[in-house]
């Protein structure tokens, strides 16, 4: 029966031109989405690459006017942006911390489209002043990226739908699901092998589709297997989901026109309405502090400080007395009082930027309890991860680059309050920051969508064990 049933859908979906249709849409959408996201991942690239080339200018100019002084010449140049300051080193001339492209960064846009991925820290920079976010279209922001993400979270299980939902109910509308009951098998061992094949079809489709998307666009996947399996795999549960969904939608409601309805409601339910009240209700819950009003703090704070930055100074050098040996009151200069009060003032306002990491914190572990009611929010996840562009391997990111900000003042520091220049000796010493990415696992995540879609399944024969007979005696 099983390979009757292989013979005839094969001929029922090639005279139907499914597979036809279905190779070309998905060689389509999945060509232009995987081109979409390497363009973006090109414009990622060439920015960081442009900050870095203009660093090496600086660089190279700094070292021109080292050499310059150095050697007792004259330079052309304002005296406070001179190199042999440590100060106008640690201002004038940063290091770029980037966050370089993952190799599948293609994959999803992610968060991408919300945060910048290089930043310049200087020594007057701190936690709560370096800028992490860029402008974006609104109207992109609204309607998300066209990437594989969006493809396979989005566009991937109405194609599913489109090819599932009348499995059972057009042989019932065509009057021949009388002769099925003289076959012996039963109605949802019949459904299930038909759908099994549209799976096995469909799958089949979508992993030719991308392998030949990779080569014709020249990505070299197979450096990258480990991720490409992954894909692959959370491609094949999260498609078996919609299949054993369709399998209940058809055991169980009845005419065409009713099973499209209450198909598309669940994707609605699982892609759409459950992500934004899961996103809804934790900004509800953990409300973010007003960053509006810890700026006006700031600003006092700093404001305050500054009335008194020859007290604080003398603290900071009571506190530190490897420095005070070296220093006189003729040396104190701008940048020596500038300094210590910048450390107060990252003291006094930790408390305050630590409320904002918590809560964000807190908003994460809420979507994180609950992403398991669904399959969409853990597929996008995992697909972000892989792509490099999760929220997690941003705030990452922004850990890293607050700790090289942190040490690339400290390295400078001690040239200032020593009252030592900067020379061409000091330049191979200046720090150098170097992303370090986080490794991802997308298999336990295949493993849940793998295990629901079981429970689907064997939910539709537990359910539906007297159904069948009635699904016959009732057909118009």
């Amino acid at each position: 029966m099983f390979s009757y049933n292989f013979k005839y859908e094969l001929k029922l979906l090639l005279r139907s031109r499914w597979i036809q249709l279905l190779s070309l849409v998905l060689l389509l959408i999945f060509g232009f989405a995987t081109y979409n996201g390497l363009q973006k991942v090109e414009k990622r690239k060439s920015d960081i690459l442009a900050a870095k080339n203009e660093v090496k200018e600086n660089d190279e100019m700094m070292l021109k006017l080292l050499d310059s002084v150095e050697r007792g010449l004259s330079v052309n140049a304002s005296p406070w942006t001179i190199p042999t300051s440590p100060m106008a080193v640690g201002t004038y001339h940063p290091r770029v911390a980037a966050m370089e492209p993952r190799p599948m960064a293609f994959l999803s846009t992610g968060q991408a489209d919300l945060f910048t991925h290089f930043v310049k820290p200087t020594v007057r920079s701190d936690a709560f002043d370096l800028n992490f976010t860029e402008m974006t279209s609104p109207v992109q922001l609204l309607f998300g990226s066209f990437d594989l993400a969006f493809v396979v979270i989005y566009l991937l299980p109405l194609l599913i739908i489109a090819f599932s939902y009348n499995v059972l109910s057009a042989e019932k509308e065509s009057g021949s699901l009388r002769l099925l009951a003289a076959q012996p098998i039963r109605i949802q061992s019949w459904v299930l092998q038909k759908l099994g094949l549209r799976f096995f079809w469909l799958v089949l489709l979508v992993v030719v589709s991308l392998i030949l998307v990779f080569v014709v666009l020249r990505l070299d996947f197979l450096s990258e297997f480990s991720t490409f399996l992954g894909l692959v795999g959370l491609i094949l549960a999260y498609t078996l989901f919609w299949f054993a969904i369709a399998f209940l939608v058809n055991l169980w409601v009845g005419s065409s026109a009713k099973n499209a309805v209450a198909l598309l409601g669940l994707w609605v339910t699982f892609v759409l309405l459950i992500p934004s009240v899961l996103n809804q209700l934790g900004n509800t819950i953990y409300p973010m502090p007003s960053r509006n009003l810890m700026i006006n703090e700031m600003r006092s704070l700093k404001a305050e400080v500054t009335e008194r930055q020859d007290e604080i100074l003398d603290n900071f050098l009571r506190d530190h007395p490897e420095y005070a040996l070296n220093d006189s009151t003729q040396a104190r200069g701008f940048y020596h009082r500038y300094m210590a009060s910048q450390k107060l003032i990252r003291e006094e306002l930790a408390p305050l930027v630590n409320s904002f990491e918590e809560q964000l914190q807190k908003q994460q572990n809420w979507i994180a309890r609950y992403k398991w009611l669904s399959p969409a929010v853990l597929s996008q996840e995992s697909l972000n991860k892989m792509a490099g562009t999760a929220k997690s391997d941003y705030e990452d990111y922004r850990k890293q680059v607050v700790a090289f900000a942190e040490k690339w003042r400290e390295h400078l520091i001690p040239f200032l309050y020593n009252n030592q220049d900067f020379t061409q000796a000091d330049y191979g010493d200046l720090p150098s920051f170097d992303y370090q990415t986080k490794s991802n696992n997308p298999w336990m995540v295949i493993i849940a969508i793998l295990l629901m879609s079981i429970g689907l399944f064997a939910t539709g024969f537990v359910l539906s064990k007297n159904r069948g007979r009635n699904i016959i005696l009732n057909q118009g």
